[in-house]
């Protein structure tokens, strides 16, 4: 979701540094990018360690409600080209899940201004025991959905993220925003998801899918 349907990361970062700077501690940019993709709870730890004397439950609350409010004011910025995908992907009947590590309340906040019904489930942060790059995330989204994970195709922006769904077994393409993602026999990646259409996803899928 962040980074790939929406461009919050920014949200994310700015949170960090309001957070970090309140405990006298100095939060960079390279700092935010370490963090790009990895559960909210495994940050928490990063950040308790920058001097954030907080329970990470705490500090996973205080982050998202902060995004949450930015999200409230600023508006949610989306992602080049992914609403039209997703849009063209619904119209064909295709079952979908957002696959998140943030938290539950902040993947319906952002799925609510979806101009169109968007999702089946959603899978969040807090819906899982281990965040990504473990596969769970996903696993469980495929069960949810009542497909083969090795049939699904899985959008990612990190590299946490696509660790985690080529680990499910799933068709997985990048979509770098914030870091750049590697070439790989493992994945796919695509420079944007401007100008991209079901067909784009089909065809890759075809060539992907393990013959049976």
């Amino acid at each position: 979701m962040d980074g790939t349907l929406v461009d919050t990361e920014p949200y994310w970062m700015a949170a960090e540094v309001e957070l970090v700077a309140s405990f006298g501690g100095h939060w960079t940019h390279d700092d935010g990018l370490a963090l790009v993709g990895s559960g909210l709870w495994n940050s928490a730890g990063i950040l308790q360690s920058r001097g954030v004397t907080m329970e990470a439950d705490d500090i996973v609350n205080w982050l998202t409600n902060r995004v949450q409010t930015m999200i409230d004011e600023l508006g949610v910025p989306w992602r080049p080209g992914a609403l039209e995908l997703l849009a063209e992907i619904r119209e064909h009947g295709i079952p979908t899940s957002v696959v998140t590590m943030s938290v539950r309340r902040m993947a319906e906040q952002i799925i609510a201004r979806v101009p169109f019904d968007g999702f089946d489930i959603i899978v969040a942060g807090d819906d899982v025991t281990n965040a990504k790059p473990h596969p769970e995330a996903y696993l469980k989204a495929a069960q949810l959905l009542g497909v083969d994970p090795r049939e699904a195709v899985a959008i990612e922006d990190s590299l946490t993220g696509l660790a985690a769904a080529v680990s499910a077994g799933t068709i997985a393409i990048g979509v770098p925003h914030m870091i750049p993602l590697p070439e790989s026999d493992e994945h796919t990646v695509w420079e944007s998801l401007s100008g991209r259409r079901l067909a784009d996803l089909t065809d890759l899928a075809a060539s992907r899918t393990p013959a049976r």
